[in-house]
């Protein structure tokens, strides 16, 4: 798979470097309190893999929250009269709505049975990222980690320790996006890299001098290690290999726009 040709991904003969993604399948069911470091390590060494130095760990959310146990019993959720009654007219979970709405911080659009809310990490986003997919059948909703990027540097830590690899860390989520059909994969959590290339003040292969140019990497990576770990093919983490990327610490609120600076809510 190759990518776009960019100032930084150009090698000395002046080629396009080749871009590798390298999905990890995890066997068994990653539950709370399970080492997820130690799980990612037993499935590539089943499949005879390791980490190279320069490579990049994409990681589905979903196996990180179920290892820090971020998942809800929906029957312990008692929603009020008004979800109940605005769930049941779109045949909606109430539970569900009740719990995103917990896990919000505000209701950006709530409208034909379509709720986005603002999340406390300051994502906008479906129900505030609650999943019921995925999980045990749909008695349980799973929440986004409490602190993604410190999930992501914790997750980075831990497989310094165990490889001396010290690799950046990209954790994901699935948003919707506006005037577009379908999902996309997001980063929601960083670590080891910066978010965003600012190419402002190069020149384009016709002299032109960028002045608008702020690419956000972390997001395109998110995107392309989705084409590997999708919902059904039980690979929730994915190796990058051949990516230049910037090293640096990296948050992911780099690459959350200010409400001030934002012209569609």
């Amino acid at each position: 798979m190759r990518r776009a040709q960019s100032p930084q991904e150009i090698n000395s003969t002046g080629q396009i470097s080749e871009l590798r993604l390298i999905p990890i399948p995890v066997a068994e069911e990653i539950l709370p309190g399970d080492s997820l470091p130690d799980n990612l390590l037993q499935s590539l060494r089943r499949r005879r893999l390791r980490f190279h130095p320069g490579d990049i760990l994409v990681v589905k959310h979903k196996i990180v929250s179920k290892a820090e146990g971020r998942i809800v019993d929906l029957a312990t959720i008692q929603p009020s009269e008004e979800s109940i009654a605005w769930a049941k007219q779109y045949a909606l979970d109430p539970r569900v709505i009740a719990l995103a709405l917990r896990e919000s911080r505000g209701v950006i659009r709530r409208k034909n049975g379509i709720l986005i809310t603002e999340t406390h990490h300051g994502f906008l986003c479906a129900n505030s990222g609650v999943d019921v997919s995925n999980v045990n059948g749909g008695s349980h909703a799973l929440l986004l980690p409490e602190d993604p990027d410190r999930s992501a540097a914790q997750l980075r830590r831990a497989l310094k320790r165990r490889t001396g690899i010290a690799l950046p860390i990209i954790i994901t989520d699935s948003f919707g996006r506006p005037w577009r059909e379908g999902l996309t994969e997001v980063a929601i959590g960083i670590a080891g890299m910066k978010p965003l290339r600012d190419d402002r003040g190069h020149r384009d292969s016709h002299g032109y001098k960028l002045r608008a140019s702020v690419e956000a990497v972390a997001d395109e990576l998110a995107c392309a290690a989705g084409l590997v770990c999708g919902k059904l093919n039980r690979a929730p983490a994915c190796i990058v290999r051949g990516f230049r990327y910037e090293a640096g610490s990296g948050k992911v609120r780099d690459l959350l726009r200010p409400a001030s600076a934002d012209l569609f809510r």
